[in-house]
């Protein structure tokens, strides 16, 4: 086990080190002239020539690119004298329209994204899971059938539409929340709550109903196996079965879909963030794009590919522990 943990760290240090690669060779290579970007339409040359130098876009690509990632490591410092200024590791870059470095605006935006993620993932994956579970065990009955009617509109919904009918109903309609204002759970917990918990139920509403299909199709194939009629016919109860059998092998699957899902929400929740105004990692991309802030764009981008990597990293070590038959390959 502690080969196969190694080998795939191994291989997502590799990993990460092509997708930082080519993230900032994406953005660099544009058609564009980044230094004209720091100011704005009336900007002098001068200025944009002495954004050029201080901000390193006057140096080859492979330069800029050495110099980039010395700064996630070691921090960077912009310019020379009385003018420089110095962005700690780790250094994503500087945002010259918001005034700020980008490891600086990721980390107030961030933990509102994460927020909203955990608490999202959590509550669709009891969703998903027990729903599923418990259509698969009433097989052929009223629970499945309504749990297939409800599943199969939650997949036919788009996100933006949930978000503002859920808006429109708790907090317009019946009035029973205020409109969402977001506040950091350390200063107070109750608007914390009030801010999040639509957003929660919009995104889990919208995934549970896939992982409600995925774990009913994999209860039912797990529970034709051969092994788990050999616990039955050894005499356990069905309780114990359905725990240690059936539900260890019909999580495989979800597993992986998991891991990737929570990945992409880190990354930036970016309708759900919009609907309900929370200033998370998404809202910042979306704001990074109208205003062509190329170098948060390059930063969002990165975290968000790195969280996918990450994730994927998970879910193989978890895979391993899962099904010991993965260890061997």
């Amino acid at each position: 086990m502690t080969t196969f943990i190694a080998r795939r760290l191994l291989f997502a240090l590799v990993l990460l080190a092509a997708v930082s690669l080519f993230t900032y060779l994406l953005f660099a290579l544009l058609p564009t002239d980044p230094a004209a970007l720091t100011c704005g339409k009336n900007c002098k040359p001068e200025l944009i020539e002495a954004n050029r130098v201080r901000l390193g876009y006057d140096k080859p690509i492979y330069e800029q690119y050495a110099q980039f990632v010395k700064g996630i490591f070691a921090g960077r410092t912009y310019g020379t004298g009385d003018i420089a200024f110095t962005c700690p590791a780790p250094s994503l870059g500087y945002s010259f329209n918001q005034h700020e470095c980008v490891s600086t605006l990721i980390g107030k935006t961030f933990p509102v994204t994460a927020f909203l993620s955990l608490g999202a993932f959590i509550l669709w994956m009891l969703l998903g899971v027990g729903t599923g579970t418990l259509a698969a065990l009433h097989r052929g009955k009223w629970q499945d059938r309504l749990t297939s009617v409800i599943t199969s509109i939650g997949v036919s919904l788009p996100t933006f539409y949930v978000g503002l009918l859920v808006l429109f109903s708790v907090v317009i309609w019946l009035q029973w929340l205020p409109f969402p204002h977001y506040a950091s759970p350390t200063e107070n917990l109750h608007d914390f709550f009030t801010a999040m918990i639509l957003p929660w139920i919009t995104l889990a509403v919208l995934s549970a109903a896939s992982y409600t299909r995925i774990t009913r199709n994999g209860v039912l194939e797990a529970m034709n196996e051969d092994f788990v009629r050999f616990g039955v016919a050894k005499g356990l109860k069905n309780r114990t079965v359905i725990r240690k059998y059936v539900l260890r092998a019909a999580l495989i699957p979800i597993v992986t879909i998991a891991g990737l899902d929570f990945a992409a929400l880190l990354g930036g929740a970016i309708v759900t963030e919009s609907v309900f105004s929370l200033p998370g990692m998404g809202r910042l991309a979306i704001r990074s794009v109208t205003d062509s802030d190329l170098p948060v764009l390059v930063g969002t981008t990165l975290v968000a590919a790195v969280f996918i990597v990450l994730a994927n990293t998970i879910v193989d070590i978890i895979y391993g522990i899962l099904d010991p038959r993965v260890r061997l390959k």
